[in-house]
């Protein structure tokens, strides 16, 4: 299919153009200096030409800062938005302004002259796109300070240190002609050197056991958020891939119904944070409270009661083994004989836990309180995009439908191929038989079957492999 260009889009292609030649010729020489017949004499067309589009000097010099300047901005709000921890906020802008300016040099050394040039007439327009700049590292520092994750210093000097430094980064990139190649190497020194002032975990960013590593998080992207910090603070470099999105079941129906006979429940079972927030939601949706004097809760996991307690549900059980066996031995120390269990769960749960209490003679309710579904195209892109730019040393599964999920989501068809090229790890032996089923071998797994008990796995896995 041949294109043909409009009209709209040839003129502005020669409006670029134009911008461009003038950013040339301003880069190296004062404002006063360059004349409009000099840009028009650059690349070739009338100096009428050059007035058809802008009406005077000062107006096409302001056009070559407004527009990099708000196309820089736009561009580091969204890589913003899209990281899930603070320190890779700050990896993103850091290493993507030092690549726009090297890719910009022109307008980068005019940018620094109109910064040097306090008088200049554009000094006043062009601190307040500076504003918005500061804005976002600052933002993204006052997080992270909050968060713990950098030093408590003044956040005018942090961010003068973050700007200088890369500022200087691209200035000696310039006079050293860095190659294409070796600007992602420069930008992840700059991003390296400005951690080291702003860290407050380590004072050798050198001994950060995952430094260097880029892993892979599956979970959806709340679940994902405290892990995602929890990595990065350890040096990694993390990208968060959401296999699931949480959906409400199908329908309340047997849900409502056994809740509105709450003194009848003897045992609730919360294997999972969704869990106990569905239960949760729809409880007090329906005005209902449990009893939970004469109803034990069971909480698989220390996340899950966690989120029992800031949900003012009381956890009575927490066995020693995250998992439905250890449920089940745990519960077995009790006469479970006619009693009723109430298990709230995902509608894909597996059915060894339900199983393995009815053999002890508990009456099961075991009642989907939520759904996972992929997510959509819309949601899963951007995702699909970082992962394809990107060299992942390791996946991390924390279900069956997670790992199920990212072969579909990615098409993988030959799933021991794929991954013979990374580490996987999974959070316990229910996931590690689902991926090893598809032969793929898994690299990591846990102890404890939890998301701590997994990162300190991955931290001594790759510790080991340093010694």
């Amino acid at each position: 299919m041949h294109f043909v260009e409009t009209k709209e889009i040839k003129k502005q292609r020669k409006r670029e153009k134009i911008i461009n030649a003038a950013a040339e010729l301003f880069s190296h020489k004062s404002y006063h200096e360059v004349m409009m017949e000099d840009v028009a004499k650059l690349i070739s067309i009338a100096k009428g030409t050059v007035y058809n589009y802008f009406t005077s000097k000062e107006e096409l010099y302001y056009s070559i800062m407004q527009v990099q300047m708000e196309k820089l901005i736009s561009e580091l709000k969204e890589k913003i938005e899209s990281e899930e921890s603070s320190l890779n906020s700050l990896r993103s802008f850091t290493t993507h302004l030092y690549t726009f300016m090297m890719v910009h040099k022109n307008f980068f050394l005019i940018y620094q002259k109109e910064f040097l040039n306090n008088e200049n007439f554009l000094s006043a327009d062009l601190a307040a796109l500076e504003k918005q700049l500061a804005d976002i590292i600052t933002g993204v520092f006052v997080r992270g300070k909050a968060e713990g994750v950098f030093r408590d210093v003044d956040e005018k000097f942090a961010v003068s240190l973050i700007f200088g430094s890369i500022y200087g980064a691209v200035q000696r990139g310039i006079e050293n002609k860095t190659s294409d190649e070796n600007r992602k190497i420069e930008g992840g020194k700059v991003f390296e050197f400005v951690l080291h002032g702003l860290y407050a975990g380590f004072n050798d960013i050198s001994a950060l056991p995952l430094k260097g590593k880029t892993i892979v998080i599956t979970r959806t992207i709340e679940q994902s958020k405290d892990t995602a910090t929890a990595l990065t603070k350890l040096g990694a470099n993390v990208i968060v891939f959401p296999t699931l999105e949480i959906l409400p079941p199908a329908s309340w129906k047997k849900f409502d119904e056994i809740v509105s006979m709450p003194d009848k429940i003897d045992f609730i079972i919360f294997t999972s944070t969704h869990a106990v927030k569905m239960f949760n939601k729809r409880c007090n949706e329906l005005n209902v409270k449990l009893n939970f004097n004469k109803t034990k809760v069971v909480s698989v996991g220390t996340k899950t009661s966690s989120v029992c307690g800031k949900d003012n549900i009381p956890v009575h059980i927490i066995p020693r083994k995250f998992s439905a066996e250890g449920v089940v031995e745990e519960l077995s120390k009790y006469n479970l004989k006619s009693k009723v269990v109430f298990i709230p769960r995902s509608a894909l749960g597996r059915e060894e836990l339900p199983h393995g209490l009815k053999d002890l003679g508990a009456v099961i309710k075991s009642i989907p309180v939520y759904n996972v579904s992929l997510p959509t195209k819309e949601n899963i892109k951007p995702h699909i995009e970082e992962l394809k730019k990107s060299h992942p040393d390791l996946f991390i599964f924390t279900s069956p439908s997670t790992f199920e999920s990212f072969l579909q989501i990615e098409k993988i068809s030959n799933p021991v191929t794929y991954f013979s090229k990374f580490d996987v790890a999974a959070i316990g032996p229910t996931t590690k038989l689902s991926i090893e089923k598809k032969k793929v071998t898994v690299n990591i797994m846990p102890d404890e079957y939890t998301i701590d008990g997994l990162i300190k796995k991955i931290t001594n896995y790759y510790g080991n492999k340093k010694k």
